[in-house]
């Protein structure tokens, strides 16, 4: 099985480091083509795979042929290379805001189509990764199209409908992570933290708190009471972030994300 890939970014090069992670192929298994001879002779000179200057040749050759360019870039790729894709190619797309029924207006069909949502944490093996389909897609490839999914972090299929929800809160939401992580190591600055300390406890924090909210599965809510002692530190700065509206602000962020997916 050979997987193709156009577009060598540094989504396309976590799932490939994934799927090599994980041997779902090996490196003379994976095809890639980008815009940039750079790109293409660093990502062969990481990973080992084959690179070309070409999308055709990268579309004739792929049993799977992964979308990993931006949405911009999509319809010349598309025109470019769809008389190339054969009938049994699993595409998959990572492009956020371009939907089944646009990917199907622009290839012979019956097209087989997935889309990824996936995230940047995927660079470290840690992504989250929002897969759906459309009806020519078999339960067998879907299968296929999650294992790969799930060699670089969780993957779980959703309807097209919630992709784009599961992309602004899981795709977006890195950037706000990183936001609070940096405001967290500013404050502990100003307290005479060294930096690079400061940013360890911070990241540290943040990390163990989603594993605990992960592993026990318990509510946000009932994990937040458990810091909170009665009469304690901690409950007054919860204080301070509710008056400065930091649920309302993170939620207008996320409505911010989806309103501009619609427009992509």
């Amino acid at each position: 099985m050979m997987i193709g890939f156009i577009g060598l970014g540094n989504m396309a090069k976590a799932m490939i480091g994934g799927i090599l992670r994980q041997q779902i192929a090996k490196p003379e298994e994976i095809i890639g083509s980008s815009a940039t001879q750079a790109t293409r002779e660093q990502v062969a000179d990481t990973f080992g795979i084959r690179t070309e200057n070409s999308n055709v040749e990268v579309a004739r050759q792929a049993q799977i042929l992964i979308l990993a360019v931006k949405p911009v870039v999509l319809p010349p790729v598309l025109e470019e290379i769809r008389d190339y894709i054969g009938e049994d190619t699993l595409i998959i797309s990572v492009a956020a805001g371009k939907k089944i029924s646009w990917f199907e207006e622009r290839l012979n069909s019956p097209a087989r189509i997935v889309r990824f949502m996936p995230n940047t944490p995927a660079l470290v093996g840690e992504g989250c990764t929002a897969v759906c389909r459309n009806q020519h897609v078999s339960e067998e490839e879907l299968e296929e199209a999650l294992r790969l999914a799930s060699s670089f972090g969780m993957a779980e299929v959703v309807s097209e409908q919630m992709l784009d929800v599961a992309g602004a809160v899981s795709g977006a939401s890195p950037a706000y992570v990183f936001m609070f992580i940096e405001a967290l190591a500013d404050a502990a600055v100003k307290a005479g933290m060294p930096r690079k300390q400061a940013y360890r406890f911070s990241s540290q924090a943040v990390m163990g708190s989603a594993k605990l909210l992960l592993e026990t599965g318990r509510h946000p809510g009932e994990l937040k009471d458990m810091v909170c002692s009665p009469g304690g530190t901690t409950i007054e700065g919860v204080q301070v972030l509710e008056q400065e509206g930091m649920r309302a602000a993170v939620m207008d962020a996320i409505e911010a994300c989806l309103e501009k997916t619609k427009r992509l």
